[in-house]
């Protein structure tokens, strides 16, 4: 998944990450002929790139970033007081991620903006939702669940 580049800092190591609209961070080495980014050694080199997207691997395997809090959550429901809003496509805002929580029976969960994958959910297994990206809720029979949002904490 392709996510823009906000920000920068240096690791423990002194090589530069750059700082994803997501909250991941990934590693913009200049480091030839392995890797070929000029543009890292400079203070004005990153600044031309801020806005760049980047592939965010994690985003594609639905990992939060560190640092995150939680600041909102949805009442709890079943397989009746679902809203229809989260039975069809919708997203959550820039930077704000998710955690779909069910409590007791099964939930499919399905993630179009993410090509097309369909979890199923259960106590055990929570479903991740990832920022900006298209998803949607069936339930699998009887079914009680929340989500809860989180954010950069800050």
């Amino acid at each position: 998944m392709r996510r823009s580049i906000t920000g920068y800092h240096q690791d423990d190591a002194n090589d530069w990450v750059a700082e994803l609209s997501c909250g991941h961070g990934q590693h913009v080495r200049h480091k030839p002929p392995f890797f070929s980014r000029p543009w890292v050694v400079t203070s004005e080199g990153r600044t031309s790139m801020l806005g760049t997207e980047l592939d965010c691997v994690r985003c594609d395997r639905l990992e939060m970033p560190d640092g995150l809090v939680a600041y909102k959550r949805t009442a709890e429901f079943d397989e009746v007081t679902i809203p229809s809003g989260l039975r069809k496509n919708h997203s959550t805002k820039p930077g704000v991620w998710g955690v779909i929580q069910v409590i007791s029976g099964r939930l499919r969960y399905r993630i179009d903006g993410l090509g097309g994958r369909e979890l199923s959910l259960d106590p055990e297994s929570p479903g991740i939702v990832v920022p900006e990206v298209l998803h949607h809720v069936d339930p699998d029979g009887p079914v009680r669940f929340f989500v809860e949002f989180r954010r950069k904490g800050g």
